[in-house]
């Protein structure tokens, strides 16, 4: 029996999944964020061995594991630099105290970005495309040759289209606009004030400069957006239809690099833009599947730490 550990590292959350070669998981563990980019080395390494610790801790087995192989997802790993940074963070997880002994050969340590546990996770298996739509957006794929491509991905200043975060600027845009009498009159106007509990849309001004908002923060109001398209406000339509336009462009970008206009082949959707009440979903379904009629659209089969469990179980099977 083969044991492994599947890492999903992000800004906000750490995941850890204990697998066997059954592809059971046998235990699942959550710590604290693991971007070394943000919160360091030392800080990534104390949420990840706290997760194995725990993921094998909710384990009932009495023996200790063995673990032969181990796939990290980390947010923010794309570059060989990165890479290598991790790798020093594996080695000294191995001489931290964890309830089990470890049997790792360089072959069976898998290091790579989020977005491809997220692929991995989401299909079922490594071979598809994944349309990642929360705070952020990045849309990333893989054939079956093993090539990859990434669309988006640039951070909320150089990209992010489709986000959550560019909806809810295109939501405050809008409203401001029409309270100029700039653009056509707006239900998102009176939603934003109820919403933030603003006296006077002007107020957006101390909420967003003067508190220093964030990018979690502002994208937090793309909920309001999608609200007030769902009740059928005309603007708030449109910017949901724009969001659209991006993600299916990224997501055709990625076809047309790796895949054949007639392969058949899974998208798997996620992040919190996909959850909302205006069939933001079902739009871009229709309009990806207009373009490619092979294409299937889905929501997510598994977590992405499962993908990295699947991942590490891949390199004991060679």
């Amino acid at each position: 029996m083969s044991y492994v550990l599947g890492i999903d590292g992000g800004g906000s959350k750490t995941v850890c999944v204990l697998m066997d070669d059954l592809y059971l998981v046998l235990g699942r563990a959550e710590a604290g964020p693991s971007n070394y980019q943000s919160i360091g080395i030392e800080a990534t390494l104390q949420s990840i061995q706290s997760a194995i610790h725990n993921a094998v801790e909710a384990a009932i087995i009495t023996n200790t594991l063995k673990i032969d192989a181990i796939c990290l997802g980390l947010a923010g790993v794309g570059r060989a630099t990165d890479i290598e940074v991790v790798k020093g963070l594996v080695k000294e997880l191995q001489h931290k105290k964890l309830p089990i002994t470890w049997a790792l050969q360089p072959a069976n340590i898998v290091i790579c970005n989020d977005a491809l546990i997220a692929l991995v996770g989401g299909i079922g298996q490594p071979v598809g495309i994944v349309v990642a739509a929360g705070t952020g957006s990045i849309v990333f794929g893989r054939n079956h040759e093993g090539h990859t491509k990434r669309v988006g991905g640039w951070g909320y200043i150089l990209g992010d289209e489709g986000s959550a975060y560019k909806i809810a600027i295109a939501g405050m845009n809008a409203a401001l606009k029409s309270y100029d009498g700039r653009e056509i009159s707006t239900s998102l106007l009176e939603s934003l004030k109820q919403h933030l509990d603003l006296t006077n849309i002007e107020d957006l001004i101390e909420v967003v400069y003067r508190r220093q908002w964030g990018v979690k923060q502002i994208a937090a109001l793309a909920p309001v957006v999608d609200f007030a398209a769902a009740s059928g406000d005309i603007v708030a339509n449109i910017i949901i239809d724009d969001a659209v336009k991006e993600l299916v462009k990224a997501t055709s970008t990625v076809i047309d690099a790796i895949f054949s206009t007639d392969s058949v082949l899974e998208v798997v959707t996620t992040g919190s833009v996909w959850r909302g009440r205006c069939n933001i979903h079902e739009r871009f379904a229709a309009s990806i599947v207009k373009k490619f009629p092979n294409v299937n659209v889905i929501f997510p089969r598994y977590e992405p730490a499962y993908g990295a469990g699947l991942l590490a179980l891949q390199t004991t099977q060679i």
